[in-house]
C-alpha cells in the first residue's frame, strides 16, 4: 500500500498533509526521471481551489530546476489534462485538484505519457524520493534549467475536441450547468453554447475558498431547483475537476451514474456499438442496475472501487463503456479516464438519436435502497475469514434470494470493514446489514460501528 498515493493521486489538507514542499519534491523527481535521455516535456493543470495556485508554482520550481519545461494549461479540467498529455506529446501530466473534496483539501494527480493514472512502479520510487530514500538528484544549471510555458493554448484544444464529438446541433435545447465552482466554470458553457444550446449555468462564481459548497455532483439539489424553476430539459452536475458528472431529468429528478451507464450502453447495444456487450461497473454499483441490464441482455464485470480499476478491466479487455454510480463514466473511444463534459454529451446523444426525455430512458432502472455502515474490527483479513460471519453473510444472501444482495469488503486504509446490503425496503437493507454485524460481535471481532 502506498503511503502517499492513493488511486486517485496524493491528496490530503493543503500545508497540513500535502505541502508545498511535496510539490516541489514531486516535480524534481519527475523532471529528473522523465529528463534523462531529453528535456522532460510535462503538463500542469490545477482547478480553482486557492491553494493550488502554491502547488503550480512550487511543481514548476521543481520540474524546471531538474531541467524539465513544465506546460502550464492553469484552471482547468483532469479530463483535459490526460488528453493533453495523450495527444500532444508529453512525457506526463500532473493535476492539481482534490476533486469533490472541500477547498483546504488538495491533491497532486499523477498521469502518465498515455492520459492514464501513473504507473504504480514510478508512484513507488516518487514515494521513496519523498522520504529520503533515494538519490541526490542533480540540479541543472545554465542553459539547461528549464522553462515554464504558458499552454492555455492546450485547454482550447481540448474544448475543441469536446465539440467535435456531438453528433448533434443542442439548438432548442435548454441545459443547466452546475460547475460546482471549480474547473468547468468557463470550459462547459463553452462547450454547450458552441453546439447551440440555451444554457443557464449555476457554480460558475469561483473564489478560491467556494469550490463544491452547496453546488455540483455532491450538491445536487442547486441544479434540481435551476431545472425546475426554467423548466429545462436536462441539467448536468460536475465535480470540483469534471471527472465526474451526474444528471438531472427533465421534472428535476436525480440521475445517477448507474442510471446514465445503464442508457448509454442500451443505446450502444441497440446499435450495435457495444463491442462485447459488456458494461464495467464497481461492486459497488446498484443492484438495480444489474436487473436492468439483464433484461435488455448487457453482459456486465465488477471491479474493486475506483476508477483505475474499471479503466485497468476495461483496456485489458476492449470494453468500451464503465464507471462509477457516482458518475466517473469512461468511455474508451474517446478517454483513457473519466469526463464530465464527454458523458454529457454522450446523454445529450442518446437523449436526441431517441428523441426521449431522459426520465423515459432511465425508467427501467429502479434503484434500490442501500445501507452501508463502517464497522471497526480487530483484524480484516481474520473477520473475512471467520466460518460464523460468512455464514451470516450466506444466510442474508439465501434470505434476499433475487431481490437484493449484500457486499461486504475491506477498506485499504483503515481496520474497518464495510457492510452495504441493498433490498426493496430501507427496512430490509437495514436488518441484513445488522445481522451480519451481530454475527462480527458474537465472534469476537467487533470493535465498534463508526
Amino acid at each position: 500500500m502506498s503511503k502517499y498515493f492513493g488511486t486517485d493521486g496524493f491528496r490530503g489538507e493543503a500545508n497540513v498533509d500535502l505541502t508545498a514542499e511535496h510539490a516541489f519534491k514531486i516535480g524534481r523527481f519527475i523532471g529528473w526521471y522523465y529528463g534523462r535521455e531529453h528535456a522532460a516535456k510535462i503538463v500542469i493543470g490545477k482547478d480553482t481551489r486557492r491553494s493550488s495556485y502554491m502547488y503550480e508554482c512550487a511543481l514548476s520550481a521543481g520540474i524546471t530546476s531538474s531541467g524539465g519545461d513544465a506546460y502550464l494549461l492553469h484552471v482547468t479540467t483532469t479530463p483535459s489534462v490526460s488528453y493533453i498529455a495523450r495527444v500532444d506529446d508529453f512525457d506526463c501530466g500532473v493535476m492539481i485538484s482534490a476533486s469533490h473534496n472541500p477547498y483546504h483539501d488538495n491533491g497532486i494527480k499523477l498521469i502518465n505519457g498515455q492520459g492514464e493514472k501513473m504507473e504504480e512502479s514510478v508512484l513507488d520510487e516518487i514515494e521513496a524520493y519523498l522520504d529520503g530514500n533515494y538519490q541526490e538528484l542533480p540540479h541543472a544549471t545554465g542553459a539547461n534549467i528549464g522553462r515554464t510555458v504558458d499552454y492555455s493554448a492546450g485547454r482550447n484544444r481540448y474544448i475543441g475536441y469536446l465539440i467535435s464529438l456531438s453528433t448533434h446541433s443542442y439548438k432548442g435545447m435548454k441545459v443547466g450547468l452546475d460547475c460546482a465552482n471549480g474547473s468547468t466554470w468557463m470550459i462547459a458553457k463553452s462547450v454547450f453554447d458552441a453546439l447551440g444550446a440555451d444554457t443557464y449555468v449555476i457554480g460558475n462564481k469561483p473564489d478560491g475558498l467556494n469550490i463544491n459548497v452547496d453546488c455540483g455532483s455532491t450538491h445536487i439539489e442547486a441544479l434540481q431547483e435551476l431545472v425546475r424553476e426554467n423548466g429545462l430539459d436536462v441539467g448536468f452536475a460536475f465535480d470540483g475537476d469534471a471527472d465526474r458528472c451526474l444528471a438531472v431529468d427533465e421534472f428535476g429528478g436525480y440521475v445517477s451514474g448507474d442510471e446514465i451507464m445503464y442508457m448509454c450502453a442500451k443505446h450502444m447495444h441497440e446499435r450495435g456499438r457495444l463491442d462485447n456487450d459488456t458494461l464495467v461497473t464497481t461492486v459497488m454499483s446498484n443492484f438495480g442496475l444489474y436487473k436492468a441490464l439483464d433484461e435488455v441482455g448487457i453482459k456486465y464485470e465488477k471491479t474493486a472501487v475506483g476508477d483505475k480499476y474499471v479503466w485497468e478491466n476495461m483496456r485489458e479487455n476492449g470494453h468500451l463503456i464503465g464507471g462509477e454510480q457516482s458518475g466517473h463514466i469512461i468511455f474508451s473511444k474517446y478517454a483513457t479516464t473519466g469526463d464530465g463534459l464527454i458523458t454529457a454529451i454522450k446523454v445529450m446523444q442518446v437523449m436526441l438519436d431517441t428523441k426521449l426525455p431522459l426520465s423515459k430512458l432511465c425508467a427501467p432502472v429502479t434503484i434500490y435502497p442501500q445501507v452501508l455502515k463502517n464497522v471497526i474490527v480487530d483484524d480484516k483479513d481474520g473477520t473475512m475469514d471467520d466460518a460464523a460471519v460468512m455464514a451470516s453473510v450466506a444466510k442474508v444472501e439465501a434470505d434476499l434470494g433475487d431481490s437484493g444482495r449484500v457486499l461486504l469488503r475491506k477498506s485499504g486504509t483503515e481496520p474497518v470493514l464495510r457492510v452495504m446490503a441493498e433490498a426493496q425496503t430501507d427496512e430490509r437493507c437495514e436488518a441484513a446489514v445488522d445481522e451480519i454485524i451481530e454475527a462480527m460481535r458474537a465472534s469476537g471481532h467487533l470493535v465498534k460501528v463508526k
